[in-house]
């Protein structure tokens, strides 16, 4: 009589630790973004980028809020904020895709392993969504995700003018960076 309860007990949870290890979240991931051009260095970075990563069916999603992103300079912030993203009408940057191939199998055994993958989705900056492919990493590290991905993006494509007066201060393409360490997501259907 107690086998039975004890075979349920295990399969319940290796369930569980399964289902734990295959979904990751973070609300504190890093998005920097860099411009250089020969009149001005431009850089800016958010820890606010919330993130949702399935890695059993490749599904992710990443939202920024575009306030977030601090400058040194706090005029740069604010005409960033006023003039270019337009952030009160646009208040966050997406990006909802999946990740092309990952071998989840491969990630679990060899963890401090760093596995390249790429991420197909759509990003959606300034109200304009386009189909993009990203390049990045993962690696599991001490029962976390670690994603990193570096990726350029062209303000024209997402129709964000700028201004004659300061085009030249500007890059055509943006260097983005994300940075995130993610925790395992438990499920309802994985709680004891």
């Amino acid at each position: 009589m107690l086998r039975p309860f004890l075979l349920g007990g295990l399969l319940l949870g290796t369930y569980w630790a399964q289902a734990q290890e295959t979904r990751y979240q973070t609300r504190t991931g890093t998005t920097s973004f860099f411009s250089s051009s020969p009149l001005e260095a431009i850089e800016a970075r958010s820890q606010q980028t919330a993130a949702l990563l399935d890695l059993q069916t490749g599904q992710l999603a990443f939202s920024i809020p575009i306030r977030s992103f601090e400058f040194k300079r706090s005029l740069m912030q604010e005409h960033f904020n006023e003039n270019y993203l337009e952030s009160e009408r646009y208040p966050k940057a997406t990006f909802s895709g999946r990740l092309l191939q990952v071998n989840l199998p491969e990630l679990r055994e060899a963890a401090s392993k760093v596995q390249s993958v790429t991420a197909e989705g759509d990003l959606t900056i300034h109200g304009v969504t386009r189909r993009v492919q990203v390049p990045g990493t993962l690696q599991l590290q001490n029962g976390q995700l670690l994603v990193q991905a570096t990726f350029n993006v062209a303000p024209a494509d997402y129709k964000i003018e700028i201004p004659a007066l300061v085009r030249d201060h500007i890059a055509k393409n943006v260097q983005v960076k994300v940075r995130l360490t993610a925790d395992a997501l438990r499920t309802m259907a994985s709680r004891p």
